[in-house]
């Protein structure tokens, strides 16, 4: 018997790197996942989580399927395809779309998620967030902002979800290995944290499958770095 055996979770950005080893841990739990991104793997759901018809049709296909959400663990985000450049330099539109698909589709996400949890009398959401904007890492401003801007959305709306048993919590990796990682930086991290080893996203997904289970439901509004010491 599995800690999830009989829960279906969503997850988002679920289709390689991070999102995709929390896919797995929820799965190896006993989770029935689906998984949204816009290249998903057989079986997932094409989503673009910062349209609001694309995460519509999201839940309705997990419903369809499987008949509850359990679990909704908001891991898509905009991070790779960024240019480290001095903020006078973004262009708005850049910094629009790092919002739009940060921040805005976890409001999304929740807003179309919650009412079925609240009939479902509880639910846990997941938020993952970054640990950026705690260092103050710059030149990545539109994205840092975003990090931050999640951990505000999770505190706020552990508050307002709280009373019909949801829980809301958001993880902040810091430097994890997903196969961009130069071996410049790969050092440096051996050295900013305490186990003097690279974080790997199997370690987020344990903290998800952790947050996600039974055990963890007098834990809401917080945000865990999950960084091996590194803040």
């Amino acid at each position: 018997m599995g800690a999830l055996d009989g829960r279906v979770a969503i997850v988002t950005g679920g289709a390689q790197g991070i999102g995709a080893a929390i896919a797995a841990g929820l799965e190896a739990e006993g989770a029935e996942v689906v998984i949204a991104d816009l290249e998903p793997p057989e079986g997932g759901v094409r989503a673009d989580v910062a349209s609001e018809d694309d995460v519509s049709r999201m839940v309705e296909q997990a419903l369809e399927r499987n008949g509850r959400i359990d679990i909704l663990v908001n891991n898509a985000g905009l991070y790779a395809s960024l240019e480290m450049r001095s903020f006078t330099e973004i262009p708005l539109e850049e910094w629009n779309r790092v919002m739009e698909v940060n921040v805005a589709s976890m409001f999304l996400t929740c807003r179309a998620v919650v009412p079925v949890m609240r009939e479902q009398g509880g639910g846990k959401i997941v938020n993952i967030s970054s640990g950026t904007p705690f260092r103050g890492v710059p030149f990545l401003l539109h994205y840092v902002t975003s990090k931050g801007a999640i951990v505000a959305f999770t505190r706020a709306l552990a508050r307002e979800v709280g009373a019909r048993g949801i829980t809301v919590n958001a993880i902040a990796p810091g430097g994890t290995e997903t196969g961009m990682l130069s071996a410049e930086r790969a050092a440096e991290l051996r050295r900013e944290n305490a186990f003097a080893r690279v974080g790997q996203p199997a370690d987020v997904a344990d903290a998800v499958a952790m947050l996600a289970g039974s055990d963890a439901h007098w834990i809401t509004g917080q945000t865990i770095h999950v960084s091996g010491g590194q803040v």
